[in-house]
């Protein structure tokens, strides 16, 4: 049984926008497009994806302690 949480906030830091997001479990999300300035996020460097970056929760596979993707 794993307890990985499915969920996170993500926060654009170009304009602030907040918006809660699914995970998935088995493919990293590089680029993510924030709804409101259309502005593209990437990983900041040494990070595997934007949820590991721009998330409350990381990704699925570092909260299980594997490297992602």
């Amino acid at each position: 049984m794993t307890n990985e949480i499915l969920k996170s906030e993500i926060t654009c830091p170009n304009c602030g926008h907040r918006k809660i997001e699914s995970m998935p479990t088995d493919a990293c999300v590089y680029y993510y497009e924030c709804e409101y300035c259309k502005q593209l996020l990437k990983p900041k460097q040494g990070d595997c994806c934007v949820f590991c970056s721009y998330g409350t929760v990381k990704c699925p596979p570092v909260q299980l302690g594997n490297s992602c993707c």
